[in-house]
């Protein structure tokens, strides 16, 4: 299991100053006020369908169970009320202990300032310091920004095989080559 994440701030390419640290539970206002400030285009990229309203109930299972099963980061910044999440990553463990998916969401205002790629990044140490194998995530085929951040993370993308609208996006975390079964 992860140390947890220890804070820091990170400056963004445009200038702005955005905080980095572990989600937990006290953070369930702020990520709902997040999705409601979210574009539908925005939700539908992240949730691969029109979603109007969260799950809460799923919010809080995914916040609970943490850290046993997986990890969440945000990035925020001052607001009126505290502050508003301008990003999120999260990874969650699989079936499989050494397998884990991820998922990440970017503000409309924060994009292609190189947020994700620090969240993405973040994300991979703190998967890879709790001993993780393998990421995974999918992604909308139409979301090109996430696809060229992938493939510049090294991650493998592939059609899912069951949804062509889909690409799977898969990255090794160890530097462990599968073992061969022995030949006869």
């Amino acid at each position: 299991m992860s140390a947890g994440l220890a804070p820091f701030d990170v400056t963004l390419r445009d200038g702005r100053t955005v905080h980095v640290r572990n989600t937990g539970a006290a953070d369930e206002t702020e990520i709902l006020q997040a999705f409601h400030r979210m574009g539908d285009d925005a939700r539908f990229m992240r949730f691969m369908g029109f979603v109007r309203e969260p799950n809460l109930a799923r919010l809080r299972k995914v916040l609970a169970s943490f850290p046993a099963g997986g990890e969440g980061i945000v990035a925020t910044v001052p607001a009126a009320d505290g502050i508003d999440i301008a990003g999120s990553a999260t990874y969650l463990v699989g079936a499989d202990p050494a397998q884990c998916e991820f998922s990440i969401t970017v503000a409309g205002s924060y994009t292609g300032v190189g947020l994700a790629r620090i969240l993405m990044t973040t994300l991979i140490a703190a998967a890879k310091q709790r001993g993780m194998r393998e990421m995974e995530g999918f992604v909308l085929a139409a979301n090109r920004p996430m696809l060229r951040l992938a493939t510049r993370l090294g991650f493998s993308i592939v059609p899912d095989p069951d949804d062509r609208s889909v690409r799977l996006c898969r990255l090794r975390l160890t530097d462990e080559q599968p073992s061969a079964a022995a030949s006869p």
